[in-house]
């Protein structure tokens, strides 16, 4: 049998930590100068994964 490959774009945007999967928030890229420093400052740093998503990013990563 093959080995089990994992999701390799989920593999880049999610880390498991002991309280769910880290991840870094959306909007945040480019064309920056539109949005509000306000909005940019509160989009800064990571979060915990919303546990409606956790069950697809672990069969993604393949986690059990």
């Amino acid at each position: 049998m093959p080995k089990a490959k994992v999701h390799s774009g989920a593999a880049k945007r999610f880390k498991k930590t002991a309280s769910g999967y880290k991840h870094k928030h959306a909007f945040k890229s480019h064309i920056l100068t539109k949005m509000t420093t306000k909005r940019k400052r509160q989009l800064r740093g990571t979060s915990v994964l919303n546990a409606a998503d956790v069950a697809s990013v672990d069969r993604m990563l393949r986690a059990k």
